[in-house]
């Protein structure tokens, strides 16, 4: 997909420790996104605001938040996060329904029914405020 000129330049303004960055989120503001490269790899990650938690078990050895995170890489399956930080920031640009964003071979595809983001070997997750799935 490509995207217009103002929205492709709001979603490249992120933090600068990364080398892309593109920062978006739901219409309904409940779920935020940003997909970055860092050193050569692709990931992906959204927050939920508010959520069902589908997942009621930390991740092995997380002493962070959890359960409203989710990320994946370019290669490999999707996983619940542990983090310490957010990716929400109210300055994301909205990615309207049926639209969808891709970085270093993941895309992300923002639907009614949430979220959805996969890597090139199928695997990603999708979130949702009454529903999480890691595949």
């Amino acid at each position: 997909m490509k995207l217009p000129v103002v929205l492709a330049a709001m979603l490249l303004a992120g933090p600068a420790f990364a080398d892309d960055y593109l920062g978006f989120q739901s219409p309904t503001g409940n779920i935020h996104c940003a997909m970055y490269i860092f050193d050569g790899t692709a990931e992906a990650r959204c927050d939920l605001r508010e959520y069902v938690p589908t997942y009621t078990r930390p991740p092995a050895g997380c002493d962070l938040d959890w359960g409203m995170a989710f990320a994946v890489g370019a290669a490999g399956k999707g996983v619940l996060a542990c983090v310490g930080d957010t990716v929400q920031d109210p300055g994301n640009a909205v990615l309207p329904y049926g639209e969808a964003v891709s970085l270093g071979g993941i895309s992300c595809v923002s639907a009614k029914t949430g979220m959805t983001c996969t890597n090139p070997d199928g695997h990603g997750f999708s979130v949702a405020k009454a529903r999480q799935k890691l595949f």
